[in-house]
């Protein structure tokens, strides 16, 4: 009798492989590529992986796969141009698809992966940017919404006063026993002799 295929998956192999690529590339382990990157007199060298540049940067990829034959066991790149800092954090991304960075440095971070072709890291910094965006408006959007507030309250507590102030001030000019002051139904008794006198 014929089983049906099952399909085995592993959800933590893809994270697994990529730090355990990343611990041999600290440890310098089965590294077939130096990368020599230099920025105005500063200048470091990087030891990586061809398979792992290959795989994540279309211009590595271009690199090797059009690269002669070379004695010795590792190939050499130069990069100049690029930031020796910005370098180190484009190879931890590509190793851990993580890296962490200033803000001010994700525009530079985004133009080392178009430099370098690798998407992933474009598309990263692309987002991280739109939500920067956002944030920025999201926080102007309130500061106006609460500056308009506090202008319409002001302006509210200014009439209130006025016009209590109004209220009070005619109040106390009127006499108690004045009718506007004691508003009444029909004449008082005192209103008749009061007319009669001055008759």
């Amino acid at each position: 009798m014929e089983s049906n295929p099952v399909l085995l998956e592993s959800k933590s192999s893809p994270i697994n492989l990529l730090n355990e690529m990343h611990q041999l590339r600290l440890l310098g382990h089965l590294c077939d590529v130096t990368v020599s990157v230099e920025y105005q007199g500063v200048r470091a060298e990087f030891v990586a992986h061809k398979a792992v540049l290959a795989a994540t940067s279309k211009f590595f990829k271009e690199v090797f796969l059009n690269e002669k034959a070379v004695d010795g066991p590792r190939s050499n790149v130069f990069l100049n141009e690029v930031q020796v800092a910005d370098f180190a954090s484009f190879l931890e991304f590509v190793y851990t698809a993580r890296v962490e960075v200033e803000e001010d440095r994700v525009q530079r971070m985004l133009d080392i992966a178009e430099k370098l072709k690798c998407l992933d890291l474009s598309e990263t910094c692309f987002q991280l940017k739109k939500q920067m965006l956002e944030s920025v408006l999201l926080e102007l959007q309130n500061f106006s919404e609460s500056q308009n507030t506090e202008e319409e309250g002001a302006a509210r507590s200014d009439v209130l006063p006025e016009a209590k102030a109004e209220a009070v001030a005619e109040a106390e000019q009127e006499p108690l026993d004045s009718p506007v002051a004691r508003p009444s139904h029909g004449a008082t008794p005192e209103a008749p002799a009061a007319k009669s006198k001055e008759k």
